[in-house]
């Protein structure tokens, strides 16, 4: 088994996966692992739909896709992306953008097929697992600490997936259509969405999934102070 940081290390966001489901006990090691993440005060504010249905998967897709189809850019329990955003992260957000379209040679103004890929988000990329991670709306009420629990409780699902030869993608793009997702899954009106990670196998055979884009110098973030 790979350490801790060759596991960090070596795995990158897939966005094709084989027609391949991840057995409910991998899910479970993957989710006992994942439960270990710490927490503001122990809260483990995390709860997490863990979904291999397959038609569940497309009634949800389906009813995000509709929304885009009528025009609605979001429908969201947080703002997940800037309202207004500033270099160096609107910088690295274009170039991520720009690197995958132009592997998957898609021009720049070739709005309809970007339009279509964005869509993949909601086709899961063939993805037969999704999570589904929620939070009491209590919890995000004019605090934010929940969020940072939250992603670190989703690193962690990522990491031990990869351990375990299960390939995954975050998905910030279901987070802007969180109220449309709970609405399909019918979950108890106090839950919000927070966020998905698609689980599956890798099409090892599919150009996208070889894109990995580039991490910034850790000069660029770090500050030491000897």
């Amino acid at each position: 088994m790979p350490t801790v940081i060759e596991t960090i290390t070596s795995r990158s966001s897939k966005r094709k996966f084989l027609n391949k489901p991840v057995p409910k006990n991998i899910q479970e090691k993957i989710l006992q692992a994942a439960q270990m993440t710490p927490s503001g005060a122990n809260m483990q504010p995390w709860i997490t739909y863990a979904i291999s249905n397959e038609e569940l998967l497309k009634k949800i897709g389906d009813a995000i896709i509709s929304k885009m189809d009528a025009g609605i850019p979001n429908d969201q329990f947080i703002q997940y992306y800037p309202v207004n955003w500033v270099n160096p992260y609107k910088k690295r957000r274009v170039l991520t953008g720009a690197g995958l379209y132009e592997l998957m040679e898609v021009d720049r103004k070739d709005n309809e097929t970007r339009i279509e890929m964005w869509k993949d988000n909601f086709r899961w990329f063939g993805a037969k697992t999704v999570f589904f991670v929620f939070t009491d709306k209590a919890n995000i009420d004019e605090a934010q600490g929940v969020l940072i629990d939250c992603g670190a409780y989703m690193q962690s699902i990522m990491l031990a997936a990869h351990a375990l030869g299960i390939a995954s993608c975050p998905q910030g793009a279901t987070t802007e259509f969180g109220k449309v997702i709970t609405e399909v899954l019918n979950v108890p009106e106090n839950l919000a969405l927070l966020y998905s990670i698609v689980l599956g196998y890798e099409d090892k055979d599919a150009k996208i999934n070889g894109y990995k884009p580039e991490r910034a110098p850790i000069q660029e973030s770090v500050v030491f102070l000897d």
